[in-house]
C-alpha cells in the first residue's frame, strides 16, 4: 500500500485548504484499512495526530486544537481521503501526513502503531 498526500499550500490566516491522501496498492490492502489517521509536525515540534477516520464505523475523531475548524471524509470510489481545513491559523503550519493503520478500526491509538506513511504535504499559513 502507498499513501501520497497532496493540497499543501501557502494560505493566509482565516483561508481554507483541502489536503488529499490517496491511497494505492492491491485490492486487498484497500480492504484491509482499518483507519486513516492524518498527522502533522511543525518545525521543532513533535508530530501529532490531529484527526482519524474509521474504515468500519466511519467514525471521526480530532485533536482538540482543530475541533470545529477541520473535517475528515472520504471518497470509497477514489480512494481517497480528505482533510479540509478552514479557519486555518498560523500555528497550523505543519507538513502534514496520512497513515494506515491495518489492525483496528478504532481511532486513539498510538502513532506507532500505524503501519504505512505517506511522505507528507507542506502547509504554510502567513500573511
Amino acid at each position: 500500500l502507498q499513501l501520497v498526500e497532496s493540497g499543501g499550500d501557502l494560505v493566509q490566516p482565516g483561508g481554507s485548504l483541502r489536503l488529499s491522501c490517496a491511497a494505492s496498492g492491491t485490492t486487498q490492502d484497500l480492504r484491509d484499512i482499518g483507519i486513516i489517521g492524518w498527522f502533522r509536525q511543525a518545525p521543532g515540534k513533535d508530530r501529532e495526530g490531529v484527526s482519524c477516520l474509521s474504515f468500519g464505523s466511519g467514525g471521526t475523531n480530532y485533536t482538540n486544537s482543530v475541533t470545529g475548524r477541520f473535517t475528515v471524509s472520504r471518497d470509497s470510489a477514489k480512494n481517497t481521503v480528505y482533510l479540509q481545513m478552514n479557519s486555518l491559523k498560523v500555528e497550523d503550519t505543519a507538513v502534514y501526513y496520512c497513515a494506515v493503520d491495518f489492525g483496528t478500526y478504532k481511532c486513539g491509538g498510538h502513532e506507532s502503531l500505524y503501519d504505512v506513511w505517506g511522505r507528507g504535504t507542506q502547509v504554510v499559513v502567513s500573511s
